[in-house]
């Protein structure tokens, strides 16, 4: 175990509590850190992209055997820990912000050789990965934010938890519209499970290693913005069949204010044809099934 004593040592002579509002609960296991670092498959030329350093535990870890660590720290309180902890290496740039309102091609970095200044830090738009300790609330944000760039990273390695991670990597009938965003672009998988007690100040859940690959080949571009449409409207009512929540997609795209029964008709024979049964749930319906309904949507 990573010593607790230490960690809050440096919360103390910061004036710094754990914040339920940034979801900090630090990782004070190294047989954890260590599982995350060779699921990370690190190489020298690597560029981390690291979401969520908190204390630099972890930062340490990946800043030995890679290129260039890309800390990003919403918490400035905690900004300041993380520059005590990492002022040794070189290869380590700090970033206040946070993930889901920062420009990642030229964000604003926090530099050693400006006490209170910063400039301009233009991340690597290729050949990076991505590494996470993310609170559960925004998980899907940032996995879509990066999925959906056009430079998404090589490799996705997310502590988050346990349940999050299992409705990721699920398979029907127990889909749900974040494991569709997720396989529509990449490959989830779960590497391992955390104890709640690898973590301070001890979490009420497990979590587990979510170990996240983007497909080389995605999804054609044109595709997505229908797709997305077509799977949020079968998943507007979950327990609802599909031919009722897909009637809602027909209205928005220039129909009645109310299903004719001819509309009815049309989306039910655009089910069958798919091989698709009306009354089926969304959760029912696999990434390749919605990518057919996608390309066989007629009804503009």
């Amino acid at each position: 175990m990573i010593s607790i004593k230490i960690v809050k040592n440096l919360l103390k002579k910061y004036k710094v509590r754990p914040s339920k509002r940034f979801g900090q609960n630090f990782l004070i296991d190294r047989n954890v850190l260590r599982k995350i670092i060779t699921t990370a498959d690190l190489r020298s030329k690597d560029v981390i992209l690291e979401v969520g350093p908190g204390t630099g535990i972890l930062t340490q870890g990946l800043a030995g055997k890679v290129k260039e660590v890309i800390a990003i720290e919403k918490d400035p309180k905690m900004v300041k820990i993380l520059q005590e902890t990492t002022k040794n290496l070189k290869n380590v740039k700090i970033i206040q912000g946070d993930i889901l309102k920062l420009n990642t091609v030229n964000c604003r970095a926090i530099t050693r050789s400006e006490a209170t200044g910063s400039k301009n830090y233009k991340l690597k738009t290729t050949n990076y990965k991505l590494v996470a300790n993310l609170p559960y609330y925004i998980v899907s944000p940032v996995i879509r934010k990066f999925l959906e760039s056009n430079y998404p990273p090589k490799l996705m390695i997310l502590m988050t938890q346990k349940e999050v991670a299992q409705r990721i990597i699920a398979k029907p009938p127990n889909m749900s519209l974040l494991a569709v965003s997720v396989q529509f672009y990449a490959k989830p998988e779960i590497v391992s499970y955390i104890s709640k007690k690898s973590f301070w100040p001890q979490p009420k859940v497990d979590s587990a290693i979510l170990k996240i690959t983007p497909e080389k080949n995605q999804q054609r571009p044109d595709l997505c913005g229908l797709f997305f449409r077509i799977v949020r409207a079968g998943f507007s009512q979950p327990r609802k069949q599909l031919i009722n929540n897909l009637a809602r997609l027909r209205q928005g795209f220039g129909g009645q204010a109310k299903i004719s029964e001819t509309d009815r008709q049309k989306i039910e024979n655009w089910l069958l044809k798919n091989k698709i049964r009306p009354s089926q749930r969304a959760e029912t319906l696999s990434v390749q099934e919605w990518l057919k309904l996608t390309k066989t949507f007629n009804f503009t």
